[in-house]
């Protein structure tokens, strides 16, 4: 099966105790829009992002969270999510996410993007939820979604193919970076391997294998 977007959602404002900046403004309320929406190198047109410090830029203008993951968390919570309900900008179906190989391209719409990082949970997704350990349940379940670049700006929007045209053969994915940099150290040094992931994440990864001599 193709994979595809099941949806695109924009963030609207959301003002509550628990959001991320100093203001209490959070853009992790994110809602499905009609028709194409532009994707530009920053993230999508129409997006709002509360705390830039740690929210959006280059390697993480476009979040994106797998259709079938989200169905896990509705069996475990009893509840309904809608697309947009974990702060993703894309929706996807027929997408291994989890799987997906730090550096590999995407064509979506017009555009080009490309697998940059997983998703680290914060207080403020919890509160969004209003599950209290949500940190240490998205930790363990481990299918973070994933961050991508923009490589070619262009048009997004929901039922468009989801292509990898290309894929690294290191094969580090966004699953293995996750659990590397939470409950698996043993698998940091595969991060060093990929060399499409942040350098940020690279130098963490050094410092701990420094560290454990």
């Amino acid at each position: 099966m193709t994979g595809r977007v099941a949806a695109v959602n924009l963030g609207i404002v959301t003002e509550a105790g628990w959001a991320g900046d100093a203001s209490g403004r959070s853009g992790i309320d994110k809602r499905p829009v009609d028709g194409p929406v532009s994707l530009l190198t920053g993230g999508l047109a129409g997006d709002f992002i509360g705390e830039r410090a740690h929210h959006g830029g280059p390697d993480q203008a476009v979040y994106t969270y797998a259709e079938e993951d989200a169905a896990w968390w509705v069996a475990e919570l009893g509840r309904a999510i809608p697309p947009g309900g974990f702060g993703e900008n894309l929706t996807t179906y027929a997408v291994d996410v989890t799987g997906a190989v730090i550096g590999e391209q995407w064509q979506v719409g017009s555009a080009l993007l490309q697998v940059t990082k997983p998703r680290t949970p914060c207080t403020t997704f919890a509160g969004f939820w209003g599950v209290p350990d949500l940190i240490k349940r998205f930790t363990v379940r481990a299918s973070p979604g994933a961050y991508l670049r923009v490589l070619r700006e262009g048009e997004v929007g929901a039922g468009d193919p989801v292509e990898v045209v290309d894929r690294p053969a290191h094969g580090v994915t966004i699953g293995e970076v996750f659990r590397a940099t939470s409950l698996e150290p043993e698998l940091l040094p595969r991060l060093l391997d990929a060399e499409d992931l942040p350098e940020p994440i690279r130098e963490k990864a050094r410092r701990r294998l420094a560290a454990r001599g």
